[in-house]
């Protein structure tokens, strides 16, 4: 390849991404603002690597959060340079499966470990026969995976108190992990902090692994838990070429672990490391790039860039103001049937606010898509499938046993099911079953004999049939099919079984024997256990939470339900939470292309009790000149011209004292607003003509 071809992929690239592409050893941050073509850059960076510096293709690890991403990048390198299929491009925990499977012995595991999701977790958590309650195991379950998230482990227990003040939890976590190391399994959470032991805990193994990927790149770095950031730390090396790219402006799943000071504190953890801002955005025009870039810097923990465009200044953004839910639905169908564009977005802070969007696109016959249902692997009869999948890998699960022995009902009692338990040699629950046959009577013992007739079959069949034809034969010979049809022969529906036909699908392409089983079981948990990928762009509306529109984009975006208490929530009322709230709101705006639209309502159905709402203070933050009409003024108290009265106003009147703005209309050419006084008193009032004076929100 001569000079000319090699640098070709250069092309097209603004400086400041050329710049991050041909970058040289030093740690590299790319701060990539929303649309400014990060994917793009963090891809001709490896095919900059591969064809210009000479890196071997597999000594290249490329990680990021969701499969879909993963093979897009994979996808996209090797287009570019076909020799570069050797390279490792994987999420963070498909990645750590693979390092736990090769290192099984000195990470304490088997080879053919099964990983847990978290209802696995929960589940393994109720077989310790604690005096707990069920909410209780719920909260040990969700603070063991938080704890992981840090790499904390039972020891650490100053640091476990200060997680959850519980007294029972530390010794409840080291129950949780004796338990698990004796399955053999490894828990989600796990599979990045047994990484991050083995890693430090293993000189030789840490040496070889930080030899062979001499060139590391991570994808959405500010999404990066403390766990994973500690990963990064053990791989890094002497030689190693490392970069990531992310947006501080878009973390927004602190809840699931997303630590922001990852990625606000890289130059503290590298010293050496450039930072390159990515701030050309080609997807939106001015005026929306100017408000969200406006909303964000009212933010304190940023690295502090400002996104621009040259796609002109396109349309100003509006602001509706409606009555309630169920008006701003009909306002939102009626823009949409006046004006349709097949790439609309309406999104909201929560699933529950789109019940009334949904009855009045169905009533107009609007065709729309709801984006984060449940997920596949996580239903009811993909579940009971995959459960027998994983006992026959492996006799000691638990989880998967407790799951199948009675479904569909075999008689088997919590009396049985102990004797089980205690006659289960060395955890082995198949065995257990076995021995305990002659301590069972009646329909208990029949019922366990044809369990283990059907688990004998299909543990022989394991080994002479590809894995769909092994999974048919569980339906049907484990009596689940008949089962999940019967539930739904009153309804008429046929999802389930068309769910379980889906999952024979998903199992064609894998062949026969354990390595088959254990790589589906692998790829079915790390498709589920990630951020979720989304489906295909319809022509149709897309009701989608903002948390769910992260890497997406429309030509037109609805951006509802901006009140106070509702976005930002009422819980969140940290300065950490309010700003992931402001940054989740950037996200939202970063979304439309072409067509912005805030919406917001004066009372709202929440909790089955109508509420007045003020407007969301960030609306109060968009920046004026970029937007139009009604909300130009409402939003600067102007809408009732120069007296200044408007909805969620507060007032002070001379005989009931003070009060709130909860309606405002005209009636012959004279405004007339409706006040609800602090003592529950209603009045109406013109204005023009009543002593009503403003107060301060304060």
């Amino acid at each position: 390849m001569n000079p000319d071809q090699v640098l070709s992929y250069l092309e097209g690239l603004n400086p400041s991404q050329r710049e991050a592409v041909c970058h040289g050893k030093d740690p590299l941050l790319i701060l990539a603002g929303a649309g400014s073509g990060k994917t793009r850059v963090i891809t001709k960076r490896i095919v900059h690597m591969i064809t210009h510096l000479q890196f071997a293709p597999d000594s290249i690890l490329a990680v990021t959060f969701t499969n879909k991403a993963a093979r897009e990048m994979k996808e996209r390198v090797e287009q570019m340079v076909p020799e570069a299929s050797g390279i490792m491009i994987r999420t963070f925990h498909s990645f750590c499966a693979w390092l736990l499977r090769r290192n099984a012995d000195f990470a304490g595991l088997s080879p053919h470990f099964v990983i847990y999701d978290d209802d696995d977790s929960l589940s393994l958590l109720k077989t310790l026969g604690l005096s707990l309650t069920l909410d209780e195991l719920k909260l040990f379950s969700r603070m063991i995976s938080k704890a992981k998230d840090s790499c904390l482990e039972p020891s650490d227990q100053q640091a476990l108190n200060q997680l959850c003040s519980h007294p029972a939890f530390v010794s409840t976590f080291q129950a949780y992990e004796d338990r698990l190391k004796a399955v053999g399994n490894v828990d989600f959470g796990g599979l990045i902090s047994k990484s991050v032991q083995l890693l430090r805990n293993n000189p030789g193994i840490k040496k070889r692994i930080q030899q062979k990927f001499q060139g590391i790149l991570v994808d959405e770095y500010q999404d990066c838990n403390t766990a994973q950031g500690l990963l990064l730390k053990e791989l890094y090396g002497t030689s190693t070429w490392l970069c990531v790219v992310g947006d501080d402006d878009q973390s927004i799943y602190r809840f699931r672990g997303a630590d922001v000071e990852q990625i606000l504190t890289f130059k503290q953890n590298y010293p050496s490391a450039k930072v390159i801002m990515l701030e050309q955005n080609y997807r939106s025009t001015g005026h929306i790039l100017a408000i969200a870039s406006h909303v964000v810097s009212n933010n304190h923990g940023r690295l502090g860039k400002t996104l621009w465009s040259d796609l002109g200044d396109g349309e100003k953004a509006q602001i509706l103001s409606f009555g309630n839910q169920d008006e701003e639905a009909e306002g939102l169908g009626s823009i949409i049937r006046r004006s349709p564009l097949t790439e609309t977005a309406i999104l909201y802070r929560t699933n529950a606010q789109s019940r009334p969007l949904e009855s009045c696109f169905v009533r107009w016959k609007i065709p729309y898509r709801i984006v984060g249902s449940l997920r596949f692997y996580a239903r009811e009869e993909v579940k009971d499938i995959l459960a027998w999948l994983v006992f026959i890998l492996n006799p000691k699960d638990i989880i998967a046993f407790q799951r199948i022995v009675n479904k569909p009902a075999r008689g088997l009692g919590p009396a049985a099911l102990e004797k089980i338990l205690q006659l289960s040699p060395e955890g082995d629950l198949a065995q257990g079953a076995f021995n305990s046959m002659l301590h069972q009577k009646g329909k208990a013992r029949t019922g366990l004999g044809e369990f283990l007739e059907v688990h004998g079959r299909l543990l022989e069949q394991l080994t002479l049939v590809p894995l769909s034809e092994l999974m048919h034969q569980v339906m049907e010979q484990t009596g689940l099919l008949a089962y999940h049809r019967a539930q739904e022969a009153e309804s008429g529906l046929k999802s389930k079984e068309e769910n379980l036909e889906e999952l024979l699908n998903s199992a064609g392409s894998f062949g026969v024997g354990i390595e088959s089983l254990v790589e589906y079981l692998e790829r079915v948990e790390l498709d589920q256990g990630g951020m979720g990928d989304q489906g295909d762009e319809n022509a149709c509306v897309t009701l989608i939470t903002m948390h769910n529109t992260k890497g997406l984009e429309f030509e037109r975006v609805f951006v509802t339900g901006l009140e106070e208490g509702l976005f930002p929530r009422d819980d969140n009322t940290s300065p950490e939470d309010r700003e992931e709230e402001r940054r989740l709101f950037y996200v939202a705006i970063t979304r439309a292309r072409r067509q912005l639209y805030f919406t917001t309502c004066r009372q709202r159905m929440i909790h089955g009790q109508t509420q007045y709402r003020r407007p969301s203070p960030f609306l109060l933050e968009v920046p004026q000149d970029h937007v139009s009409g009604e909300g130009r003024d409402f939003f600067t108290g102007n809408s009732g011209g120069k007296s200044g009265y408007y909805q969620g106003a507060r007032v002070y009147h001379d005989d009931f004292g003070s009060g709130t703005i909860v309606r405002k209309s005209e009636q012959g050419g004279e405004q007339i607003v409706e006040v609800r006084f602090d003592t529950g008193r209603m009045g109406r009032f013109l204005p023009q003509y009543t002593p009503l004076e403003k107060i301060s929100d304060e």
